[in-house]
């Protein structure tokens, strides 16, 4: 099956160029994030990771 899927690719015309596009996208996307965790404002960060302790409190003192 992958002999098939391989000899099929090899007799696209111009698909070399996939790869390299699929790799970009990816090294970029982890960039960025890796990028806005360290420049994020620790007020930011952690006022959402409070967000399910704020949910979780706010369900807990609706039920009483």
């Amino acid at each position: 099956m992958l002999k098939f899927v391989k000899n099929h690719m090899e007799s696209i015309t111009g698909i070399e160029i996939y790869p390299l596009i699929s790799l970009m996208i990816f090294f970029t996307f982890f960039v960025v994030l890796f990028w806005w965790v360290f420049t994020a404002k620790k007020e930011y960060i952690n006022e959402v990771s409070n967000i399910p302790f704020e949910k979780l409190n706010n369900s807990n003192t609706e039920e009483l």
